[in-house]
């Protein structure tokens, strides 16, 4: 009840354009950890997703004069579909090899929108409009936008947590836990995985088009492997495996990068000593050592209710 005050009242407190990012990047986290978190797969190349889907929703709604629904989803349709380009070439690999070809794919999705000629080089795509969602809101509004990307973020979260709770959740678990044991009892887990990325690649995609419309512009820095490592910080730090944790960890790092801009220490500098820190003191992230400290917090009440009757009898 706290978390939806906060989200809601957000933009009265802090600069609403700000909040809107924040809530893209916790989208993206969110899709990274469906793939790391819930099947056991880590991908470096989810700055192509994230990245590619701004630039197309960039150019749909800045050359095409498209409405901001149809650019979205131009740009989650191009994200999903070199999502599943990505996903045959690499889904067979496993560990270090599979993150290795992401990188490297992800590395040509880069050097593919330095090189096109409508992506504007090193200058990007600028000036992005708006537009009005569905005809009737105007994303010009900064107030008119955070609730619009609020309403889309929290409608994707719902979707994801279904998929999630879903038989097919069950499923990708039981890969991720024991892929073998899955494949012997019958489940094709390659399809699993490869559903799973594709998911997980739209939804970066998704967070990438409200991000470009939000900042109204599309760079490189997008598509860049710093950016699929950034996703990974704010997933390992917030809790990977858990619901909520890349939500948590998504909003500490943008918080620190955007207020850690004015002190002498760079950015990068500070998010590395908090990673640091997080990988000796909090391994879980800091959502699952909270869930790790209130679930044995339970088993010791329940032991004590348990040994009280007993000793009362006696």
């Amino acid at each position: 009840m706290i978390a939806l005050t906060v989200v809601l009242l957000a933009p009265f407190f802090v600069y609403p354009t700000f909040a809107t990012r924040v809530l893209c990047f916790v989208l993206f986290a969110s899709a990274f950890n469906l793939l790391i978190g819930y099947v056991g797969l880590l991908s470096f190349g989810h700055a192509a997703f994230f990245g590619g889907s701004a630039y197309i929703t960039a150019h749909a709604l800045k050359i095409w004069g498209l409405p901001p629904e149809i650019s979205i989803l131009a740009g989650v349709a191009f994200a999903s579909a070199i999502g599943l380009i990505f996903g045959l070439l690499a889904i067979r690999r496993r560990g270090i090899y599979f993150a290795m070809i992401t990188l490297a794919l992800g590395q040509m999705v880069y050097f593919c929108f330095l090189q096109a000629p409508f992506a504007g080089g090193e200058d990007g795509i600028q000036a992005v409009p708006r537009g009005f969602l569905l005809g009737i809101f105007d994303l010009s509004n900064p107030m008119v936008l955070y609730y619009a990307v609020l309403a889309i973020v929290s409608l994707a979260l719902a979707a994801t947590w279904r998929v999630l709770n879903s038989p097919f959740g069950s499923i990708l678990t039981a890969v991720r836990d024991n892929e073998l044991r899955a494949v012997s009892l019958g489940y094709r887990a390659d399809r699993y995985k490869l559903g799973a990325f594709v998911i997980s690649a739209a939804l970066a995609g998704l967070a990438g088009s409200l991000k470009v419309i939000t900042v109204q512009i599309a760079s490189l820095t997008d598509v860049t492997w710093q950016m699929s490592g950034e996703v990974v910080l704010m997933t390992l730090l917030g809790g990977m495996g858990t619901f909520f944790g890349p939500a948590v960890g998504a909003t500490v790092i943008t918080v620190i990068e955007h207020y850690s801009a004015s002190l002498p220490v760079p950015a990068p500098v500070v998010t590395g000593v908090l990673f640091v820190v997080c990988v000796l003191v909090f391994r879980r992230g800091v959502v699952g050592e909270l869930i790790s400290v209130l679930r044995l917090r339970e088993r010791t009440d329940k032991a004590s209710a348990g040994v009280a009757p007993a000793s009362a009898k006696s």
